[in-house]
């Protein structure tokens, strides 16, 4: 269901009974469309969250806090000039449209008493949020438009005109004559009366098992009363909301508790955003670390390339040996020579650059093979240290995958900026805060044991253990650092089997049966001076093989 109407209606009538006469003590603005207004009343602290992403619009109270910038916004800046101290009159919502009209009691420079009203219009890509001062003209708002009306500061402000017919005063005879039978219900309901939507309309027909399609007058006339129904309860408040997979509805117009609209609808869309945050962050770190994976493989390619070429450097050697040693029998201008290979006591030939005297051509053989036999160092090291890039790729690629919030995700966001000197733009705050997350912590036979989430707790966990503790990971397979904290305890083989059974299952081979575990003390592990996060050695190991 949408935030339509219906929903603005009810969300409103709660705010009615819970937050008139408070006052505004707080004014935040976390993003670009969002602002909270912290309300005191009646020794209560509420926080109404407005917002206007044309994908999410809604208003309602919230729970749940959203870090800020270091710099309040304009916009935020005037509100708070303007709104705090004032006290709540009034809100109202005209008829089923989603503009909100708040109407606050404030004081002006010269300590008159005056009304100035918030207007939340809630209308997709055309939401705003609009402050007006007495005589009704716009202060300032959070968008500004010039058409299909102008929203600017100085301007009168008009309401948005609605062709619409007000589903409260229309009868049910003239329900029935609007709808037609050679159009979808769902159109034509949301099309012809304020404030309903399309999915609104679905529920209505899934509850009453009504064909979108195809209907009847006796059809219509149960739809007619069932949303009668729904919106003479507006005024009552008391209408529910439940939730389905992906989306919400109303299901009864009975008692429910105070403002169960307002939490639930707060619920249902943090929820939505967090999943949308947490799979634009994974899609966009994943873009990132890919691309360098593609890059890595691509200098991986070449390097093998150029190791092929160098195999050859033997021969060019060979050849200029040969030509120096067969000067005297090589003439000019000849463009190969056949000379006996002293090595292996048989003839080659030997290709030559004829516009150059064979001397040069000797010293055109040992230039390529001195030329390759300095790069075989090179790229041989090249190689080593891109195969370990590429390790340590992978290593991020199965974090990433196997993350499961938002905050793991900014950690390995953080990580992948570190290390490959990219900016990747954390989408849940502009602030940058210091990380909350701890590794997992289990309890096996009485025995405390951690296992990290990503490559940089995998290394803060092994830095911190003690000698004495085991440690475990997947042989040759990406997955995470298990530390066992024994406290100087002898460790039974039980207890080592099932933390060699957490470690596999930590890692990429979780799916996979009978995976290779290497576990050691501790102290027998090292890190490389150097090496990417997670990236250790190990020795004094023993392997277990798990199910």
């Amino acid at each position: 269901m949408a935030f339509d109407g219906i929903v603005t209606k009810t969300i409103v009538e709660e705010l009615n009974k819970n937050i008139i006469g408070g006052k505004i003590n707080k004014v935040f603005e976390p993003t670009k469309n969002d602002i909270i207004l912290g309300i005191y009343c009646n020794g209560k602290n509420y926080a109404l969250n407005i917002c206007i992403n044309p994908e999410n619009c809604r208003l309602h109270l919230t729970t749940y806090s959203k870090p800020n910038p270091q710099t309040a916004p304009n916009f935020c800046m005037l509100l708070r000039k303007h709104l705090i101290g004032s006290r709540i009159i009034s809100i109202n919502s005209l008829d089923l449209e989603r503009t909100v009209e708040i109407t606050l009691e404030t004081y002006n420079e010269l300590n008159d008493k005056i009304n100035k009203k918030l207007i939340i219009e809630i209308m997709g890509h055309f939401s705003n949020v609009i402050l007006l001062n007495e005589n009704n003209n716009i202060i300032d708002c959070l968008k500004h438009f010039e058409a299909p009306r102008e929203l600017m500061p100085a301007r009168p402000y008009v309401m948005a005109s609605n062709n619409k017919t007000s589903f409260i005063t229309t009868s049910k005879e003239t329900f029935i004559n609007m709808i037609k039978n050679d159009a979808p219900l769902t159109k034509q309901l949301s099309d012809q009366f304020i404030g309903i939507s399309i999915s609104f309309v679905k529920n209505i027909c899934e509850y009453l098992e009504i064909d979108l399609n195809k209907f009847n007058q006796n059809d219509l006339e149960k739809i007619y009363n069932t949303i009668s129904n729904i919106v003479k309860s507006l005024d009552n408040n008391i209408c529910t909301l439940s939730k389905n997979e992906k989306d919400y509805f109303i299901i009864s117009t009975k008692n429910k508790q105070n403002l169960q609209v307002n939490f639930f609808i707060d619920d249902f869309y943090h929820e939505k955003e967090e999943k949308a945050n947490f799979t634009n962050l994974r899609n966009n770190v994943l873009k990132i670390v890919l691309s360098e994976l593609k890059k890595y493989t691509k200098r991986l390619e070449n390097i093998n390339s150029k190791l092929e070429e160098c195999k050859n450097m033997d021969k060019y050697k060979l050849y200029g040996e040969l030509i120096t040693a067969n000067l005297y029998n090589l003439g000019k201008n000849i463009s190969s020579a056949e000379v006996l290979n002293y090595y292996t006591g048989e003839t080659i030939t030997i290709p030559l650059d004829e516009k150059i005297s064979p001397s040069k051509n000797a010293e055109k053989y040992f230039k390529k093979y001195n030329k390759l036999k300095n790069a075989l160092k090179i790229v041989t090291k090249q190689k080593k240290e891109t195969k370990l890039e590429l390790e340590y790729i992978e290593s991020l690629i199965y974090s990433i995958e196997d993350a499961q919030t938002t905050s793991i995700l900014e950690e390995i966001n953080s990580e992948t900026q570190e290390n490959f000197n990219i900016h990747i733009k954390a989408v849940q705050s502009d602030r940058i805060k210091e990380s909350k997350n701890v590794p997992f912590q289990y309890n096996i036979n009485g025995f405390v044991v951690y296992v990290g989430k990503n490559n940089k707790q995998n290394d803060a966990l092994t830095k911190s253990a003690f000698d004495t503790d085991m440690w475990f990971h997947t042989q040759g397979i990406h997955g995470s650092h298990v530390i066992l904290k024994t406290e100087g305890k002898p460790i039974d083989e039980d207890t080592i089997y099932k933390c060699a059974t957490l470690a596999a299952r930590s890692s990429r081979a979780k799916h996979s049966s009978n995976i290779p575990v290497d576990y050691c003390y501790v102290k027998y592990v090292k890190k490389p001076s150097g090496s990417k996060p997670g990236m250790v050695v190990y020795t004094n190991y023993k392997t277990i093989f798990v199910k």
